[in-house]
This record gives structure tokens, C-alpha cells and sequence, in this order.
């Protein structure tokens, strides 16, 4: 009698621990932590829009009104810096290429009150200078010269930012000019800023030095960089001031302490000094709230002995594509739970590699489980028919093998 395969297969929960059975094992991996998204310890701030992540993994320590809306003000140069930085990496512009400052690209900021480089009428200057001058000098008028450069106008340029910005899961953003000057049009949030720095210090490590630079001359002119927390906090290395009266004063902040990296998104902050001391505290605060917790390695058998359906052999290791590790707050390390899921027993052939199941891994202080993709360890053979009926036979008998 054949006994029909998919009413024999079953949701297969694993816990993973210190103790280990045979099939259903249950590991309560006491102290280690996750790599993945979901968050958020709270803690008060008096930013509008906020918002922390790890770096490595995703996972939110904190936010705040993180997918709101709001005017980004210079942190939008950002994605004016990650489209040059694209077009470095191709090959398509040098550092030395020198482009025109057009009587258009001047006469738009030159009588503002915005942030300036100083750029001279019909002179020329090096893209690698004009990214000095929109990273350390927040320069109004070398972002509108490398932005006709790049597409002809800034209208074009903005446009083009908008639809790369979609493509790299910028999903909220929309770009109205290359600076981030007012336009009620021209919104991000705090989530899609966090998200592309992460693309800048993870994609453009040759470039990202840049934005530590604490200064800059041009023309004669010597200008600070801006980020406050260039000034005296360990590890800071970027990335972006903005200030508009409708956004406030924002920043977006890298640290990288030892291993750790983290990311910070502030907006709507009343003053220059509030948005120095908030940044500052609540970079502190995620550095010592929080930890990062080794958990696997990649190839490593997290389940040894997942069950095969008609395969040469009888179980298969479920391991993870990349090291895996988590971050959490050190005061629930010890409650995490990690398990392993997956419908088994697995049916034969498998190809090592192959999504077979995920672990997941939930604890206090994440707003939702983690879910990594479990992978076959290895190829499973099909066994021949004979082999198949013998299987099929004493399956009827006697349940799958464990």
C-alpha cells in the first residue's frame, strides 16, 4: 500500500540548544543574539523622526516616527554623493575629471543663505573636489554643478536620484534638486536615510573615507565639516548635517566601535547644540545597551540530522549561507530563543544549497522574530525504485525514520 507523501510530512520545530535529541531536539542557546531587523528598546528623545540601527545586521535599537515623511534638508546631498560615487566606481568619471560651473548651476545659489562652496562663474572644478565640497562644506552649488554633469539639469538629476533611490529600497524617497534646498516635494525619512548610508560605507568602502575629513579649503576658503560628532566622539566617521526650517536640525551619524558599527538617523531638533548633545547620548546609550552576539557560522550544521524522504541517505545537515549573529539588548541575551522550522521529512534529490527551512530567532526587545533562510548541507541522492518501494513499505509500517 502507498501511502501518500504529503499527508506524512509535517511542520518540523526544532529549538535549538545546549541539549540535543535525536529529532525534535530543543537548544536553548542561552546568551546569543540576532542578526536581522526588528527592534526597538525605547528610550525618549526629542527628535521628530529617529532612528538606530546595527549596521551589520539591520536590527532597529531604537525609532521613532522613523517612516514619516520629513524634510531631509542637506542629508538628501547623500544620495547626490551615492549616484557620483556610482559613476567613480564605473569608471565613467575620475576624481580628476574637471566640470563646468554654468551660469544656471551659479545663479541658483549664489544669492542665498544657504551653505556654499564658493564656486567661481565659468571656472571648472575637479569632481573630487566638488565631492569635498558637498560632504565637508554641505555645498548648495556643487551639488547643482555635478547634478548637470551627471543628466544635463537638476530637474533631470532629481529625477534620476528618485528612481535609483527606488532601486535601492529607498521606498519613501522622492528628490525635487541635488542639496536637499526647500521644496514641498522633496521628502525622506529617517528609515530610507538609514538605509542609504548602509549603501554608502557598505558599497563605496574606497570612497567613504570622505566623510570623515574634518576640513576642507576651496578658493581660499576654509570650512569645517559639520558633523558634531567628528569632534570628540570615539568612532564617528560620518556622515551627514542638515538644517532647513522645516526639517530642523538633523544628522545622519556613523560610529564604528571595535567590531560595531551603527547608524543614526535625528531630525527635528530645535537647535545646532541639542542636535550635538542628542547625538552623542543616544550613541552612547546603543553602545552600551546593546550588544552584538556571535550565533553561527556559515557551513555550519545548525540542525545535523534533518530527516530525508527517499534519499541515499537518511538525514541531511541544515547550515546557513553567511556567519550568523545577532544584536540585542544585553539585558535579554539570556531569553533569546533560537529555532530551526522546516516541513519534513525533506524529500530526495536535494542540492546542497537548497532553502530547505529557516531558523528564527525571537527574544524581548525585538518588535518581531528574525528569520534567516536554513540551507541543505549537502546532496541528497533519490533512492532507486527498489529502494523507494522498500522506503515507501516501512514508511506504511512505521512511520518516517527518525
Amino acid at each position: 500500500m502507498t501511502v501518500p507523501f504529503a499527508t506524512d510530512r509535517s511542520k518540523t520545530l526544532k529549538t535549538i540548544s545546549l541539549f540535543r535529541q535525536p529529532l525534535l531536539v530543543a537548544l536553548v542557546v542561552a546568551g546569543l543574539a540576532l542578526a536581522s531587523a526588528a527592534s526597538a528598546q525605547s528610550i525618549e528623545t526629542p527628535a521628530r523622526q529617529a532612528i538606530i540601527i546595527d549596521f551589520d545586521s539591520g536590527t532597529v535599537m531604537m525609532e521613532k516616527n522613523a517612516d514619516e515623511l520629513m524634510a531631509p534638508s542637506s542629508m538628501s546631498k547623500l544620495m547626490t554623493v551615492f549616484m557620483v560615487f556610482e559613476k567613480l566606481k564605473s569608471g565613467a568619471w575620475k576624481p580628476t575629471d574637471q566640470l563646468p560651473v554654468t551660469e544656471t548651476a551659479w545663479k541658483r545659489h549664489y544669492k542665498s543663505e544657504g551653505s556654499m562652496m564658493f564656486l567661481p562663474v565659468n571656472s571648472t572644478a575637479s569632481v573630487d573636489d566638488l565631492l569635498k565640497g558637498v560632504v565637508i562644506q554641505s555645498g548648495n552649488d556643487a551639488c547643482s554643478v555635478l547634478a548637470e554633469a551627471y543628466s544635463g539639469s537638476e530637474e533631470a538629476f532629481a529625477e534620476a536620484m528618485t528612481r535609483r533611490a527606488r532601486q535601492i529600497g529607498l521606498t519613501h524617497s522622492t528628490f525635487r534638486n541635488a542639496s536637499g534646498w526647500p521644496d514641498p516635494d522633496h521628502m525622506m525619512t529617517a528609515r530610507d536615510l538609514s538605509t542609504l548610508s548602509r549603501h554608502l560605507i557598505g558599497d563605496f568602502p574606497e570612497y567613504y573615507p570622505l566623510f570623515s575629513q574634518m576640513e576642507f579649503v576651496f578658493n581660499g576658503i576654509k570650512q569645517g565639516n559639520r558633523n558634531p560628532l567628528l569632534y570628540g566622539t570615539p568612532g564617528a566617521d560620518g556622515l551627514k548635517t542638515g538644517h532647513t526650517l522645516a526639517g530642523g536640525y538633523g544628522l545622519t551619524a556613523s560610529i564604528k566601535r571595535g567590531e560595531r558599527r551603527l547608524v543614526m538617523v535625528l531630525n527635528g531638533l530645535g537647535s545646532m547644540q541639542q542636535r550635538a548633545d542628542e547625538s552623542r547620548r543616544l550613541a552612547e546609550w546603543a553602545f552600551r545597551e546593546w550588544d552584538r552576539y556571535p550565533l553561527f557560522r556559515a557551513g555550519e550544521a545548525v540542525v545535523a540530522d534533518a530527516p530525508v524522504w527517499m534519499g541515499e541517505t537518511r538525514t541531511v545537515p541544515l547550515v546557513l549561507k553567511n556567519d550568523f549573529g545577532v544584536t540585542l539588548p544585553r539585558r535579554s541575551r539570556a531569553e533569546m530563543k533560537v529555532s530551526a522550522v522546516f516541513t519534513g521529512p525533506i524529500p530526495a534529490p536535494i542540492k546542497a544549497g537548497a532553502e530547505v527551512g529557516k531558523l528564527v530567532i525571537s527574544a524581548p526587545g525585538l518588535a518581531q522574530p528574525i528569520e534567516v533562510p536554513l540551507l541543505a548541507g549537502a546532496d541528497v541522492g533519490r533512492l532507486g525504485f527498489g529502494g523507494r518501494v522498500i522506503e515507501t513499505i516501512g514508511h506504511a509500517f512505521s512511520g518516517p525514520a527518525k
